[in-house]
């Protein structure tokens, strides 16, 4: 299989050490398996003549017209994690040029995949439009507004939509190269996992820093910071709505827009957070925290904390034991 790893100007490096270690690793473990296994042959290639990395490396890169006709072609991040200088970034004319590399490609039936940032840049060349996509979770409301036609669940680490697979956060070019890697050969997947300790992480979810993403939006911080000041009393949408002097309808609108949720569902999120919080800081009892956090009692808390962390709720209660 022919890989082409395209690295933009300011490549994040950690993301595309990822990505080429994985596939190195597959290689060299591939003749442990007894079944035949599939080759990887990667090329890491340039737009431009010289690329640096965002650490400021020089990259060795093949001009993209050189390289072998790609079956897969891999987009890493570039390294402009807050929204103003990513802006900047996407005006570039290397992302231009890079979104007509991308739509050429896609349309003589090659795969592209994009992690963390590299989402972005995939986004701006409108091929994700109509697709479901995941994205680094700090910046979903820039994503949300930036790209209205891209169906987004920032909640998966790792999404796949037809010919394209976009990743989550940062380290999610391993989770998205294994996936690549595991689209090929299952067996050779999990041992590359194995090999480099990886383990399975379906979701991102349990590192968003919900607050974080309240503050992209002036109206949805101060829901959170009502939310928070009321968290032990009954959510009624209609008192949040007129401590902030707005409507239901438009507060819903705009938690939609900014965090992909509805109120409920965000009120939920902010219980849950408090209540993780608790089991590992206090030796409260789920039924005495669940009050805390505006439940009548620890039955509904629990259901949703098995729901939202599965097996995690285990860790969680070993670790405030141990505390």
């Amino acid at each position: 299989m022919n890989i082409t790893v395209l690295a933009l100007d300011s490549v994040f490096d950690t993301g595309l050490s990822a990505v080429l270690d994985a596939f190195t690793t597959a290689n060299e473990l591939a003749p442990m398996l007894e079944a035949p296994q599939p080759v990887f042959n990667v090329t890491l290639a340039g737009i431009r003549p010289a690329v640096r990395s965002a650490q400021g490396m020089q990259l060795p890169v093949v001009p993209l017209a050189y390289a072998p006709a790609p079956d897969l072609l891999i987009l890493p991040a570039i390294g402009h994690k807050m929204p103003e200088p990513l802006q900047a970034a996407l005006a570039s004319a290397e992302v231009a040029e890079a979104g007509a590399v991308l739509r050429r490609q896609a349309g003589q039936g090659v795969r592209i995949a994009a992690a963390c940032i590299g989402t972005f840049v995939l986004a701006e060349s409108g091929l994700l439009d109509g697709e479901e996509a995941t994205t680094t979770w700090w910046l979903t409301p820039m994503f949300r507004q930036r790209y209205p036609k891209v169906r987004l669940d920032a909640q998966r680490m790792v999404v796949a939509s037809g010919r394209f697979i976009t990743a989550g956060a940062a380290l999610s070019h391993l989770d998205m190269s294994l996936a690549l890697i595991r689209q090929a050969s299952p067996e050779l997947a999990a041992m590359v996992a194995r090999y480099l300790v990886v383990d399975a992480r379906p979701a991102q979810s349990a590192y968003v820093i919900s607050d974080h993403l309240a503050h992209a939006d002036p109206l949805v911080a101060g829901f959170d910071r009502w939310v928070r000041q009321h968290l032990a009393e009954g959510f009624q949408l209609e008192a949040a709505a007129a401590a902030l002097a707005t409507s239901k309808r438009t507060l819903a609108r705009r938690l939609q827009e900014v965090l992909g949720k509805t109120p409920v569902n965000y009120v939920q999120d902010l219980r849950i957070e408090r209540a993780v919080h608790l089991l590992k800081t206090s030796d409260q009892n789920v039924d005495r925290i669940a009050e805390q956090v505006g439940y009548r009692d620890g039955v509904t808390l629990r259901t949703l904390l098995r729901r939202k962390l599965g097996k995690g709720l285990r860790d969680i209660r070993v670790t405030a034991r141990s505390a």
